[in-house]
């Protein structure tokens, strides 16, 4: 507990999913937590349920200066930012040639942009502390290909690259970078079939259906963000969890033809119930 214990912490996209269940445990661990989202109702919930550690405030990190306001009024009020939690972020998934250039437009803005945004906002701060650490969302998908995720794969490598690069910049100012990497995990993102404000899509794959033919059944959130937690504190840079997907991360690295063969039947599945519903 007294790593985190009196440390000031920010998370993007804490209404629900990972980021919810990371600011109930930090909360925990007596940090005090800034959850953020842009769905207002729903982090003032997860505030509520941390209790006294914790604060709510509407963000959209599609905004540059309202993120960058943000960082800059949690520094000012608590005398410093130790971690901001890159967390917002949504899911398109579908066939490629079906999926609108307003959805591809719309995951690059949050998953990528909203990634930036957070980091021009907190780092130039913990650069003048010399401290702090910057944990940004990825995902497995992030790592490999992912076919019927191609928007999603995409902002993910992304992600990944920039935690990369950005991680040997920033130790020299003492500051960590690192990504977390899930397989599926246990969070409404699995079965949410709409993102508000973009059209429906003709037609997408059962998000949790083919996520386990390709990595096994979700795993639980609470206790993903135990062992992120622990990660993050001995400071490792790309964050794969659960085990089963540094199985399958190392298998993707060294048996690449196994892989794409359960990977193709998984998409033929998906294809031909997508056929079979349609009749």
């Amino acid at each position: 507990m007294s790593y985190w214990q009196g440390k000031t912490v920010i998370i993007t996209g804490a209404g629900s999913g990972i980021g919810k269940e990371l600011a109930l445990e930090l909360a925990r661990r007596q940090a005090l937590v800034i959850a953020t989202d842009i769905e207002g109702a729903a982090v003032r919930e997860t505030a509520k349920a941390c209790g006294s550690r914790a604060e709510a405030l509407t963000l959209d990190v599609c905004d540059p200066r309202a993120v960058a306001a943000l960082c800059e009024d949690v520094a000012k009020r608590h005398g410093r930012l130790d971690f901001l939690f890159n967390n917002a972020g949504i899911g398109i998934y579908g066939e490629a040639y079906e999926i609108p250039l307003e959805a591809w437009n719309r995951i690059i803005d949050i998953n990528i942009r909203g990634v930036i945004h957070g980091i021009q906002g907190a780092y130039p701060i913990m650069v003048k502390q010399r401290s702090g650490h910057i944990i940004n969302t990825a995902s497995l998908a992030g790592l490999g290909a992912v076919p019927l995720f191609a928007p999603y794969c995409m902002t993910k490598h992304a992600v990944v690259g920039l935690t990369r690069s950005l991680r040997f910049e920033a130790e020299t100012y003492g500051v960590r970078v690192s990504a977390l990497c899930p397989a599926a995990i246990e969070t409404p993102l699995l079965d949410r079939t709409e993102n508000a404000g973009l059209p429906s899509l003709d037609w997408r794959p059962n998000v949790r259906r083919f996520l386990g033919q390709l990595g096994g059944p979700p795993y639980p959130v609470d206790r993903f963000v135990q062992e992120a937690l622990a990660a993050i504190e001995r400071n490792e840079d790309i964050i794969v969890l659960p085990k089963r997907a540094q199985i399958a991360n190392k298998l993707g690295m060294y048996l690449p033809s196994l892989v794409a063969k359960i990977t193709r039947k998984a998409v033929t599945q998906e294809r031909a119930d997508r056929v079979k519903t349609a009749k």
